[in-house]
C-alpha cells in the first residue's frame, strides 16, 4: 500500500471474533442476497495527491459502470488514517460499504474477521478468472491455503532511484547492486551538506517494508510457519541493525531522516539533497517537485554480495490497494459486476496511469503508459523480486511494534547513541513481548 498513511495502530484482535453474520452491506433494501439491485456503496482509499483528486479520477469511470449496467455507485474516498477504523467499525456494526479499497497488507487481518467475502474459484470466474492477476499480488490478498479475501486493485513495490547527475559527479559509473556498493557509494556521495541515501525514519509503514525486505535476505521471517511472533531471531536482529546503521555507522544519511514521516526523503531527493531514495513508485511525487525523469535512474534495491536463491534475492515488498466485497452485501451480484469492471483491462489502464502504479492485471501491463524505465523495473521487481508481507492475523500489530521499534532505533543512532546488536534484540524483544496471542 501507499506509505505516506499511518501505520495501523489498532489491535485486530478484537475485530477477529466477529462473525460474518454480523457484517452487511451498505445498500439499504429488503433481506436476501440482491435486493438493491440498482445502487453499490464504494469506499475508495486516498490514492491521489487529495480527496478531490481522487473524485476527478473515479467519478467519471463510476458513470461508465453506471451506463454499463444501470447501477448506480455511490462513492466516498476515505484518507489512510481513517479507513481502517471504519472497516473494523463497520464491520460490527453491519452498516458499512458494498465494495472496499483495502491496504494489501491488511489482508489476512480482514481476513479473519469473516467480514468479507471469499474470493473462491466460483467467485473468481464471475470477475474474470484468478490467472488474470499478477501472482505475487494475489498472493498479498489473504492467508496461505485460504480463499484471497479481495482481488489487486493496484500494485506498487520498492525501486532505488538515483540521481545520474550527483553520481556522475562523484566519479560512480553504475548504481549499486549490494548493499556493500550501496554504502560506498553513499559514502562518496556525501559531502558538502548532501547525504547519499534518505530514508523516512519517522514512517512506521517505511520502517516495516525496509525491515520485512532486509530480513528476508538475511534468511529470517518475523512468524513461525505456526504464526506464532518470532521477531528477535539473529536474522532479524542483523537486517534491522543494517538499516539503521545508514543513520548509526556508515553515516550516509543524515540524522534528520530519522524524524521524517510525510514523504520529506521524496523532497529531498528531488531537489537533490540525497543522492538515493529506496520508495516505490515515486515517480509522479518527484514529478510534482520539478524533478524531470530524464534525471534519475531506477534499479532493484540492492542483494548481499553473492546473493542466491529467492529470500536472498528478495528486493521489496508487494506493496499494492486490494479491493474487497463485504461478505453480506444486498447487492452481491452488483458488487461483483463492479469488481469485474474496475479489474477489467480498460479501467486498470486508466486507473493505474492516473495513480502511476502498476496494474496487477497482467494484460493491462502491455500499455505504452507502464513501458517507462521506472515503471519498467518496478513490473520486473514484482514480477520476480517481491514478496507479500506475513499473511497473518495479527500483521497489522506486526507493522506497528516492528515500525515503532526501527523508529525508536532511528532515533536513538540519530541522538548519537552506539548502536548494537544487543540494543536492536532488547527493541526487537520488547515488541514481541507486545505481540497479542494468535
Amino acid at each position: 500500500m501507499r506509505t505516506n498513511r499511518p501505520a495501523a495502530t489498532i489491535a485486530l484482535v478484537a475485530a477477529i471474533a466477529v462473525t460474518a453474520t454480523a457484517c452487511g452491506g451498505g445498500s439499504t433494501g429488503g433481506g436476501g442476497g440482491n435486493s438493491s439491485p440498482k445502487t453499490l456503496t464504494y469506499w475508495a482509499s486516498n490514492q491521489g495527491a487529495s480527496l478531490e483528486v481522487d473524485k476527478q479520477v473515479l467519478e467519471p469511470e463510476l458513470r461508465k459502470f453506471e451506463q454499463q449496467t444501470g447501477i448506480k455507485v455511490k462513492l466516498e474516498v476515505v484518507p489512510w488514517s481513517d479507513l481502517l477504523n471504519r472497516i473494523l467499525a463497520a464491520a460490527t456494526s453491519g452498516q458499512g460499504p458494498d465494495v472496499l479499497n483495502i491496504g494489501n497488507t491488511w489482508s489476512a487481518s480482514l481476513q479473519a474477521t469473516g467480514a468479507l467475502l471469499p474470493f473462491d474459484s466460483a467467485t473468481f470466474d464471475k470477475v474474470g478468472g484468478s490467472d488474470r492477476f499478477l501472482p505475487s499480488a494475489l498472493a498479498s490478498a489473504g492467508a496461505s491455503g485460504k480463499d484471497p479475501a479481495a482481488v489487486p486493485l493496484y500494485s506498487m513495490a520498492y525501486g532505488l532511484y538515483y540521481n545520474k547527475k550527483l553520481f556522475a559527479d562523484a566519479g560512480i559509473a553504475n548504481p549499486p547492486a549490494t548493499w556493500d556498493e550501496l554504502v560506498a557509494d553513499g559514502q562518496k556521495l556525501t559531502k558538502g551538506g548532501k547525504y547519499g541515501l534518505a530514508i523516512e525514519g519517522g514512517n512506521l509503514s517505511e520502517n516495516v517494508h525496509h525491515a520485512f525486505t532486509l530480513a528476508t535476505q538475511h534468511g529470517a521471517s518475523f512468524f513461525t510457519p505456526a504464526g506464532k511472533a518470532s521477531f528477535d531471531s539473529p536474522g532479524a536482529v542483523a537486517a534491522i541493525k543494517q538499516y539503521v546503521d545508514f543513520i548509526a555507522k556508515d553515516k550516509i544519511a543524515a540524522p534528520g531522516n530519522a524524524e521524517y514521516a510525510n514523504n520529506q526523503s521524496v523532497t529531498d531527493f528531488a531537489t537533490g539533497k540525497a543522492a538515493m531514495l529506496m520508495w516505490q513508485a515515486a515517480g509522479a511525487n518527484l514529478k510534482s517537485h520539478g524533478m524531470n525523469p530524464d534525471a534519475y535512474g531506477v534499479v532493484p534495491v540492492p542483494v548481499p554480495a553473492g546473493a542466491s536463491g529467492t529470500k536472498e534475492s528478495t528486493t521489496s515488498m508487494v506493496a499494492g490497494i486490494n479491493m474487497a466485497v463485504f461478505k453480506n452485501t444486498k447487492n452481491k451480484d452488483g458488487a461483483l459486476q463492479f469488481v469485474k469492471f474496475m479489474t477489467s483491462n480498460t479501467e486498470q489502464t486508466v486507473l493505474n496511469k492516473a495513480y502511476g502504479s502498476i496494474p496487477p492485471v497482467v494484460a493491462a501491463q502491455s500499455d505504452p503508459a507502464f513501458s517507462t524505465p521506472e515503471l519498467k523495473t518496478i513490473a520486473g521487481v514484482l514480477r520476480s523480486s517481491a514478496a507479500p508481507l506475513p499473511q497473518v492475523p495479527q500483521e497489522s500489530n506486526f507493522e506497528t511494534l516492528i515500525g515503532t521499534a526501527v523508529k525508536n532505533l532511528l532515533a536513538e543512532a540519530a541522538s548519537g547513541k552506539a548502536i548494537t546488536d544487543e540494543t536492536v534484540k532488547a527493541e526487537l524483544t520488547k515488541a514481541q513481548q507486545q505481540m497479542p496471542a494468535n
